[in-house]
């Protein structure tokens, strides 16, 4: 009888699972390898593979994976037992695995479903889709899967309409999921739809109309008062770990970055233009190029580790650690907002609560980058500040940062 298992075969940090194959004929014992396109993290196999976890997009991806590690192994298990085994070899083994991903090719029907097509439009976007933005979707998918198996009925393209919505939008308050959540996933949804009206599948009438309201939420940002706390922690308070923390937090807060890009930071990034320190990186969201001025505060940082970044660390721990770097800074005035909060002791089920709560527990990984360009927003042209945060219009900076039109009559106030 035969087995199979996976293994992570690499030195990097992402890399694609290896396939084993074993079995046993005439009393000697096979073994063959074949690499899938399954693609994981080192820290997500070695550690977050089998382990529960609060985390709900943890889940959703360890659900993800394990469903497609379990399609590939029937697969093969299937082809393994229609062949002699004395046939088999590393090369079949390879063919196996490249026969699940590229099967003949039929004229499949586009489907009418929407879990299915959304399946359908990962693929056809594949090559314009960027990977935050595909983990945004598989989380919409995973909602939809659990929405579909509570209504007992197919989801079917055509019937997205008036009702659907009010279905759905129920649906997600009684699981206490915040407005904004429900309002984002609705948008995926549309925009699934239209994309199957594009090449032909029949929607509702009601499509172009349906809209779930958006709740406006507080923008918290450290402001220069916070900073200043920030930078003046006793040296005794901080461990290495939140040393190093809040240093990434300080880069942050003058570079206007998100996290996916800043802490990609090297030295190697860094050239000196004019006697001007510049550091040069590609946004890993949008794509664009970036050249960005390196602020007094950065180089302080940088100097004081003798011109290196501080040590890379995960987003998770991030997010834990600017917290305790905020409470040791008494950065601690009630604040109104959202955290995410476990809906049932026990539970394991955690869900964004509005409410006031201290401010340094409202904080995570964006606040640097909001915190950037609410500080300076009035003090430098918003031309440049958008240059730097990568924004592509005016009015999504001015949204970001929460100014309304009353806000930009009293700007326009200080030139008469």
């Amino acid at each position: 009888m035969a087995s199979i298992n996976f293994l992570y075969r690499s030195t990097k940090e992402k890399a694609y699972l290896n396939l084993r194959l074993l079995y046993r004929h005439n009393s000697k014992d096979y073994v063959f390898g074949a690499k899938t396109k399954v693609e994981v993290s080192k820290i997500y196999w070695s550690i977050q593979h089998k382990k529960k976890s609060k985390d709900i997009e943890v889940t959703n991806l360890q659900t993800e994976i394990k469903n497609e590690l379990n399609k590939i192994e029937n697969h093969v298990l299937k082809a393994f037992n229609s062949v002699n085994p004395e046939n088999i070899t590393k090369d079949w083994l390879t063919s196996q695995i490249d026969y699940y991903y590229n099967p003949p090719t039929k004229d499949k029907e586009i489907p009418k479903d929407l879990i299915n097509y959304i399946d359908y439009y990962i693929n056809y976007r594949k090559n314009e889709t960027t990977k935050s933005t595909l983990k945004k979707i598989k989380v919409v998918k995973q909602l939809l899967i659990r929405f579909q198996a509570y209504r007992k009925a197919t989801i079917l393209i055509k019937d997205i309409n008036d009702n659907f919505k009010n279905e759905f939008v129920n649906y997600c308050k009684g699981e206490l999921y915040a407005q904004n959540t429900i309002q984002r996933a609705f948008i995926f949804i549309k925009t699934f739809c239209k994309h199957a009206r594009f090449l032909g599948i029949e929607t509702h009438q009601q499509l172009d109309g349906l809209r779930v309201d958006r709740q406006k939420v507080a923008k918290i940002y450290l402001t220069p008062k916070d900073l200043v706390k920030i930078e003046n922690i006793s040296k005794d308070k901080l461990t290495n770990s939140l040393e190093n923390t809040k240093d990434w937090l300080i880069i942050s807060v003058y570079t206007g970055q998100r996290i996916s890009d800043f802490m990609r930071f090297t030295k190697e990034q860094i050239r000196v233009e004019d006697g001007k320190h510049l550091i040069e990186f590609t946004q890993q969201k949008t794509g664009k190029n970036m050249t960005v001025p390196l602020h007094p505060k950065v180089l302080e940082v940088l100097n004081k580790r003798n011109g290196s970044f501080p040590y890379k660390i995960s987003d998770q721990k991030y997010n834990d650690f600017i917290k305790e770097v905020c409470k040791l800074a008494e950065i601690n005035e009630p604040t109104t907002g959202s955290k995410m909060v476990e809906t049932e002791i026990g539970s394991k089920v955690f869900r964004k609560q509005s409410g006031t709560y201290k401010k340094y527990e409202l904080v995570t990984s964006h606040i640097g980058r909001r915190s950037f360009a609410t500080n300076f927003y009035g003090k430098i042209p918003t031309s440049l500040l958008i240059n730097i945060t990568g924004h592509s219009t005016e009015s999504m900076f001015l949204n970001y940062i929460g100014k309304s039109n009353k806000d930009l009559a009293l700007e326009i106030t200080k030139y008469f």
